[in-house]
């Protein structure tokens, strides 16, 4: 867990887009010490983090009174807004208020914030999504599972790395299922079926394009 003594600076993604890599917030804030002992900063964006619910988060929006900490958030990814690009810094009184100056006002619109601040209130929908979330991620992760595929999961996405990736992206594309494919490594990242009909066109889609990818 240290940091090479180079670093002075660093940027994490938690959880990691594509990977969904999640890592604990104890290692994170040990990183945090180090980087701070050198005069660092340990930046955490933690953009899908919405999508856990509270006990699975991870989130340092707690500890980002510390100087050298600080945690971006945004509701473009749980809440489905990123048309109203809108973001949050949390951290450190001074830094945020230089940030403030830095920034200048009307950073975010007024439509945007009757928006955010509206589905921030909306408690019962966010504690709704998070459960239907957490069911349609199994079910994403068991079918891959079920082609033979190792896929790491948030409730908002799974990603799998497999040489097959990109004809295994080709052949679903033949059937109007479009995967983000990444080369390093090979591997592609699956979204969400916006609906039953939708999941079972998702299913025979795959079981089709791995018969023809053999």
């Amino acid at each position: 867990d240290t940091l090479p003594d180079t670093v002075t600076h660093a940027v994490v993604v938690n959880p990691n887009n594509p990977t969904a890599t999640h890592l604990a917030a104890d290692r994170l804030l040990r990183w945090h010490a180090q980087l701070a002992a050198r005069g660092g900063t340990l930046i955490v964006d933690e953009a899908f983090a919405d999508a856990f619910g509270h006990e699975r988060s991870e989130t340092l929006a707690h500890a980002t009174r510390r100087e050298g900490l600080v945690v971006l958030r945004s509701p473009g990814k749980f809440f489905g807004l990123a048309g109203a690009r809108c973001g949050f810094a949390l951290g450190a009184p001074a830094l945020l208020a230089a940030l403030r100056a830095h920034l200048g006002a009307w950073t975010v619109s007024g439509p945007a914030r009757h928006a955010v601040t509206h589905a921030f209130e909306d408690s019962a929908w966010q504690n709704e999504m998070r459960i239907r979330l957490a069911a349609e991620s199994a079910r994403l992760v068991a079918l891959l599972r079920a082609h033979g595929f190792t896929p790491h999961a948030t409730p908002l996405f799974a990603w799998l790395a497999d040489p097959r990736a990109p004809v295994l992206q080709d052949a679903l594309a033949r059937h109007a299922v479009w995967t983000r494919r990444f080369d390093a490594p090979a591997s592609l990242r699956f979204g969400l079926p916006a609906s039953e009909s939708e999941w079972q066109r998702f299913e025979s889609a795959l079981e089709q394009a791995m018969r023809a990818i053999g």
